[in-house]
């Protein structure tokens, strides 16, 4: 794997648990956003160093920072750092530099809707305060990131609380990708109601399937949940039928990358898949997504952009030799879109949002 030079790369210190782990936060003294690199993870925790928009770009398109909320953080911490020292008395020349940053970053990874969403606050802190001067608007911009950071903490604790409606003890759960912390700025969408639901001693039993691109759930879900002493269970993407048929599962969470206006959910390859079997065997299907993942300018799934990743991903990248014949044709999108027929309900922040989507998801939160 490709990785940022030695001199930007440090091994963490600070004890990390299934309850302590720390994404992405913000070295403001040394001009630097630290982060998990999470392409080493399980069997290595390193923190990168990130300072310029390369690096921040770099990480970002190569998952070494991935969830929908944390590349979000990323983004804006990496316009801010790359305008902390610019040079310059002139508004309009601050103002241009922080376009171009927001405009360079956001072309790194296309189906996240937070990553724009994130950018976009950083600019209309400059259009909301233009006519005052540079040193105050990098205040600004720093303050802007670091309530991007702060409220996702917080919106995980809020759909974490409103997912805990929906658990009872020694439930069987079955989650997709990594919706936790590693995923964002706090204890994750997914898997917020499972580690608040186990502080309260529920006893639940979690499946994690393995899921592509990259083994996001084998390498994090499965790590997060198992340090943080959760009955966690491996499974293979194309096993999570066979488990509902057995009768192991009661519900599933899974975190998602962008919702359109109509309910429709873009979320890791082989979420349709588990929709479908979740439907056919009765068992009920949430997505757990912040307000900031909805994109009312969407009207459907098939206006997400789907993000095509390396073949190499499946054909060489886990193995000491190629697993597929040499010039072998491959398909590796890093995203799928599920119908909103076949989704129970959407958990944000404000609450669970029930089926009409059309009408219901722009209802709740506006009112919220």
């Amino acid at each position: 794997m490709t990785r940022l030079s030695a001199g930007r790369v440090s091994t963490v210190q600070e004890k990390q648990d299934g309850h302590e782990i720390r994404t992405i936060w913000l070295d403001d003294a040394n001009d630097a956003a630290v982060v998990i690199d999470q392409t080493l993870l399980p069997g290595e925790t390193r923190e990168l160093r990130l300072r310029t928009p390369a690096d921040f770009y770099d990480a970002i398109i190569r998952l070494a920072v991935r969830g929908a909320p944390a590349i979000g953080i990323a983004a804006a911490y990496g316009v801010y750092l790359a305008v902390k020292r610019l040079d310059t008395f002139d508004r309009s020349s601050f103002r241009k530099a922080v376009d171009g940053h927001c405009d360079y970053l956001n072309s790194s990874r296309p189906t996240a809707v937070n990553l724009k969403w994130a950018l976009d606050r950083m600019k209309s802190v400059l259009e909301r305060n233009i006519d005052k001067p540079v040193s105050e608007l990098k205040s600004l911009l720093l303050l802007e990131c670091e309530s991007i950071a702060r409220e996702d903490a917080e919106m995980c604790d809020a759909i974490g609380r409103a997912t805990m409606a929906l658990l009872r003890p020694g439930m069987g759960v079955l989650t997709h990708c990594n919706a936790g912390r590693l995923a964002t700025g706090g204890i994750g969408t997914a898997t917020a109601g499972i580690y608040l639901a186990e502080r309260e001693g529920y006893g639940l039993r979690v499946y994690c399937d393995e899921t592509r691109p990259l083994l996001q759930g084998a390498r994090l879900t499965a790590y997060e949940l198992s340090r943080a002493g959760t009955d966690t269970t491996l499974i293979c993407d194309n096993m999570a039928s066979f488990v509902m048929s057995k009768g192991l599962i009661d519900i599933v969470f899974t975190g998602c990358d962008r919702v359109a206006a109509n309910g429709d959910i873009a979320n890791k390859i082989g979420t349709l898949s588990v929709a479908i079997s979740a439907k056919q065997y009765g068992i009920p299907f949430y997505i757990c997504a912040p307000s900031s993942t909805v994109d009312f300018g969407c009207p459907s799934g098939e206006g997400i952009p789907i993000e095509e990743r390396a073949g190499s991903e499946v054909t060489s990248l886990w193995y000491d030799k190629p697993i597929a014949p040499d010039g072998i044709k491959v398909r590796n999108p890093a995203f799928d879109v599920t119908p909103a027929e076949f989704i129970t309900g959407i958990i944000t922040e404000k609450g669970i949002v029930s089926p009409p989507y059309e009408n219901n998801l722009r209802g709740a939160l506006d009112k919220a």
